[in-house]
């Protein structure tokens, strides 16, 4: 569909249909619906090589739906761990426990075997889209098409596009630069985590929501398991594993050699996610605490709502993305209101605003609310 774009009166020659500048889950998962809808997409990726990290782990219903859409469901199923459901306990008690249904259940999936689906995709769908070690350093909308500059190691070159999308993270530089306003909102705490190997880790996540903290524990793919643990400085497997120890009054058996990875969950907003011809996705629109597992399944369905919008502007000569805009900025501060209300239930605690919280877990695993709260865990609505 690349080549030029009608407008009243004249003919606007350019490079690409779309640009998208970030080459994560999300980035990706956006050119392979473009590609599969017969749009000239490339994504610009500065890093030269993969990201070994683990990182989001969780795909959620609705992430499943966009992978499907996008061809790669099925391998995602086949590698995934089903997360059959989850107990949330406090002071050596279960409060809830909640059992998914066979149409809600979670994936459990390192991102770095997501990525690398999405990429090999991405390579049947459009050889040779994906550019990496390109650094896109500036973005300016000429009215009728973008302008990027282009660092790559040959040199620095101009390209041209329909539209571009910034889906470089939360620390974009690029969404500076266009004037899209970055707002804090509510949640904030540290962290740390670890992925241990443990072979009893069974289907089911455990959130240990005691007086020191929550300490989560999820089962992953190959015999493995993700502990977090609400709180930082903790530098050794020692350290995480008496800590944890401590809150949940079992050993998790963490070895020593375990390198914890420590990390500060905050969120925030832009105010406008789309200014001309250039879209903000995923973290570069918007930054989710991972407790609760949202933030790349949110990133997903902004994809598939921005790649419909992107083919309708496309087949109507128009640069009009408004749609995508108002539903994306929706659905981000239903899933932040959720995330922060998540982080407050893993507070420190203790009398009687501990005794509060665990009235609270316990109506939200009661039989009354107890498919309510399944939705609401599996990102239902999104």
């Amino acid at each position: 569909m690349a080549g030029a774009e009608a407008s009243p009166g004249r003919t606007v020659p350019r490079d690409h249909d779309v640009v998208i500048v970030g080459a994560g889950p999300v980035g990706l998962l956006l050119a392979c619906l473009l590609a599969q809808d017969g749009i000239d997409a490339v994504v610009c990726e500065r890093r030269s090589g993969d990201d070994p990290r683990s990182r989001a782990i969780g795909i959620h219903p609705p992430g499943l739906e966009l992978l499907d859409r996008a061809g790669v469901g099925s391998a995602a199923r086949a590698e995934a761990l089903t997360l059959e459901g989850g107990d949330v306990l406090s002071r050596g008690r279960i409060l809830a426990a909640l059992t998914f249904p066979e149409q809600r259940r979670v994936r459990v999936l390192p991102q770095q075997r997501t990525h690398a689906l999405l990429r090999d995709r991405l390579q049947t769908l459009s050889a040779g889209s994906l550019h990496r070690g390109c650094a896109v350093g500036a973005v300016r909308d000429e009215g009728e098409f973008v302008r990027l500059a282009v660092d790559r190691p040959a040199g620095r070159q101009e390209i041209t596009a329909a539209f571009v999308v910034l889906a470089d993270g939360v620390h974009s530089a690029l969404r500076r630069e266009v004037g899209l306003d970055w707002r804090h909102r509510p949640g904030r705490a540290a962290y740390t985590m670890a992925d241990v190997p443990d072979p009893a880790a069974g289907v089911r996540a455990q959130l240990y929501c005691g007086p020191g903290g929550i300490v989560e524990a999820f089962p992953l793919p190959g015999g493995m398991r993700r502990w977090v643990l609400r709180g930082g400085g903790v530098h050794t497997g020692a350290d995480l594993r008496a800590a944890i120890g401590t809150r949940i009054g079992q050993d998790p058996e963490i070895e020593d050699d375990i390198q914890p990875t420590g990390f500060v969950a905050a969120q925030h907003l832009a105010r406008t996610i789309v200014r001309g011809r250039v879209a903000l996705l995923g973290d570069a629109a918007h930054e989710i605490s991972p407790i609760g597992g949202q933030g790349m399944n949110l990133g997903w369905a902004d994809a598939g709502r921005l790649a419909a919008a992107i083919r309708e502007a496309l087949s109507r000569g128009t640069s009009e993305l408004g749609g995508y805009a108002r539903e994306t900025l929706r659905s981000a501060r239903t899933v932040q209101g959720r995330a922060a209300f998540y982080m407050s239930m893993g507070a420190p605690a203790r009398g009687l605003p501990l005794a509060a919280r665990e009235v609270l877990i316990r109506a939200l695993g009661s039989a009354p609310l107890r498919t309510w709260s399944t939705g609401l865990v599996t990102m239902r609505g999104l």
